[in-house]
C-alpha cells in the first residue's frame, strides 16, 4: 500500500541508537522517545536486525547500530521495514471495467509512471545516510 509510519519510526530508532551510544537502549527507553508501545519498537528492531542494521543483546536488553551511521542509507532502512515488494509502492485500483476505454488501459499507463516515481524516490533515499539525519538533529535547525 503506501509508506507507513514504520519508516519514520525506524529512522527515529536508528538516530537515537547513534546519539545514545553510551546509554542502555532498551525497547522501553526507545518507546519513550518515539511515544509508542515497546512492542512496536521490538518488532521494528527485529526487522532492522534482520537487515543487518542493528545488534541486540538477548536477555540483557538493549540495541546498538551494527554499522557506522555513514554506512546506513535511508533506502536500506526503507527496505528493511516496508512490507511491500519493490514495484508496489503505488498501486492502481483492482479490476477496472475492461469494456471502458480508460479501464482497459489505465493499469498499463499508470504502471510506467508509478515505476519511475518509485525509482526516483529510491534514488533519493539512497543518497541520504543516517549520519546526515543525526547531523541535522544535532544542529536542531528544523
Amino acid at each position: 500500500m503506501s509508506i507507513s509510519s514504520r519508516f519514520a519510526v525506524a529512522i527515529h530508532i536508528l538516530a537515537l541508537l547513534d546519539m545514545n551510544k553510551e546509554g542502555r537502549n532498551t525497547s522501553e527507553f526507545i518507546a519513550g522517545s518515539v511515544n509508542t508501545n515497546p512492542v512496536v519498537i521490538r518488532r521494528l528492531i527485529g526487522l532492522l536486525g534482520k537487515a543487518g542494521l542493528v545488534h541486540t543483546s538477548p536477555g540483557v536488553g538493549g540495541a546498538s547500530l551494527a554499522r557506522q551511521p555513514h554506512d546506513i542509507s535511508l533506502l536500506e532502512v526503507y527496505r528493511a521495514v516496508q512490507n511491500d515488494p519493490p514495484g508496489e509502492l503505488f498501486a492502481a485500483h483492482d479490476k477496472p471495467n475492461p469494456k471502458c476505454p480508460v479501464g482497459q488501459n489505465i493499469q498499463g499507463t499508470l504502471d510506467t509512471v508509478f515505476e519511475r516515481a518509485e525509482s526516483a524516490m529510491e534514488n533519493e533515499l539512497a543518497k541520504v545516510t543516517l549520519d546526515q539525519i543525526v547531523f541535522d538533529l544535532v544542529r536542531g535547525d528544523r
